[in-house]
């Protein structure tokens, strides 16, 4: 096994993915998943606690993105300019590996109540940094907890669209969450 060899923490959750897909969460031991990621039990626990956690992989530094592109728009940036320039932020996170495992993630929380839970759990840190990203910039309490569960929504659906097959390679994941976003605008705006 590969113990030292670079890129072990895409690869387990990539054999995690796959794994869950093929027989389930529940039935997926970490031991599997070492196995077919090419590492030892003792390489899975260094980068993550437990198999739950393959799920939100990468959480910190999205969290981490999206807090600095609202901090960072500027400072006439309404409260949804703002929340747009954090979702082109962690954009950037995002990569050709996160659009090939999206189906078969998709497809391993839809089958187990207890990802789902940890997707959900996901969603709630995610708009709780923005939301705490905006009120620092001076938004209202309420206004900077909307326009975050926006930016999660417009997260969510830009997401969604962007890994779908059919997509070119090269197409950009900011212009999917901007779309979403200026959908949910307008959305919003009929029901008044």
């Amino acid at each position: 096994m590969g113990r030292w060899e670079p890129g072990a923490r895409e690869r387990l959750v990539m054999a995690a993915v796959d794994l869950f897909t093929e027989q389930g969460y529940d039935a997926t031991t970490v031991a599997q998943i070492s196995e077919r990621a090419g590492v030892t039990k003792s390489t899975f626990f260094r980068h993550f606690p437990d198999k739950r956690e393959l799920l939100v992989a990468g959480q910190e530094t999205l969290s981490q993105l999206l807090t600095e592109g609202i901090a960072e728009a500027p400072a006439e940036a309404s409260p949804l300019e703002a929340v747009a320039a954090g979702l082109v932020r962690a954009s950037t996170a995002m990569g050709p590996m996160s659009r090939e495992i999206a189906p078969r993630l998709k497809a391993a929380v839809a089958a187990s109540a207890e990802l789902q839970e940890r997707d959900a759990l996901k969603s709630v840190s995610l708009a709780a940094a923005m939301t705490a990203a905006l009120v620092v910039r001076g938004v209202p309490d309420p206004t900077a907890a909307l326009a975050s569960e926006f930016g999660v929504l417009a997260f969510k659906r830009g997401y969604a669209e962007w890994s779908d097959g059919d997509r070119a390679p090269e197409d950009g994941f900011a212009a999917y969450l901007l779309k979403a976003l200026d959908e949910l605008r307008a959305a919003s705006a009929s029901l008044s």
